[in-house]
C-alpha cells in the first residue's frame, strides 16, 4: 500500500516542482545577465583589426578614456536595428566606442560598415568568438561600458537604442571616470 501512494505521489510532487521553477522564470528578466566581470578589468586578449589585417590590438585600448564596447554581428538583426542609434551617439554625443564584430566574416562586416556607417573608433575581429567568450556573451548584440582604467562597469544585452541609452546606461556612463 505504501509502495502504491509513494509511486502515485511521485509524479506529481515533480509535476509540482517543475510548475514552481517556470513560474519563477515567468518574472526574470532575460536583460539581465549578470556577469563576473563586472568591476574586473577587461580580460587579456589580442585580436586583428577588422580592416587591417596586420594590425592587433591587445586590452590595453580599454584605457584613457571612458568607453563602450558594442558587441556585433551581420547575422544579427538586433544589431542592425540599434546600428542607426549607435551612429547618432558617435556623432551627436561624441561618445567613444569599440566594436566587436562577433562570430562573423570579414568582409561582411566590413560592406556593413561601409554601407551602414561606422560608429566605431576601433574595430575588432572576433572571428571564433574567443573574446566574446571570455567576457561572457551570449550572443550579440551585448554592450559593455568601460572606465577609463579598462574596468568593465555595466553589462547591456539587447540593442541600445534612445531609452535604454537615457534611463539606463547614459547615468552610468557619466558617473564612471
Amino acid at each position: 500500500m505504501n509502495r502504491r501512494i509513494l509511486i502515485l505521489l511521485l509524479p506529481l510532487a515533480l509535476f509540482l516542482g517543475g510548475s514552481v521553477f517556470l513560474y519563477k522564470g515567468l518574472f526574470s528578466d532575460p536583460t539581465k545577465l549578470e556577469s563576473v566581470l563586472i568591476n574586473q578589468p577587461i580580460p587579456e586578449f589580442e585580436l586583428q583589426d577588422l580592416h587591417q589585417l596586420d594590425k592587433q590590438h591587445s586590452r590595453e585600448i580599454f584605457t584613457g578614456r571612458p568607453m563602450l564596447l558594442n558587441v556585433w554581428a551581420t547575422w544579427c538583426p538586433t544589431c542592425y536595428a540599434e546600428h542607426e542609434y549607435l551612429n547618432e551617439l558617435k556623432t551627436t554625443e561624441g561618445i567613444y566606442i569599440v566594436g566587436m564584430n562577433y562570430k562573423d566574416e570579414r568582409n561582411k562586416a566590413l560592406d556593413w560598415l561601409t554601407n551602414l556607417g561606422n560608429p566605431y573608433a576601433i574595430d575588432l575581429y572576433d572571428p571564433k568568438g574567443m573574446l566574446g567568450l571570455d567576457l561572457g556573451v551570449y550572443g550579440a548584440p551585448e554592450t559593455f561600458l568601460i572606465d577609463s582604467r579598462g574596468v568593465i562597469r555595466y553589462r547591456h544585452v539587447g540593442d541600445v537604442n534612445a531609452t535604454v541609452w537615457n534611463n539606463t546606461l547614459k547615468p552610468i556612463f557619466e558617473q564612471m571616470e
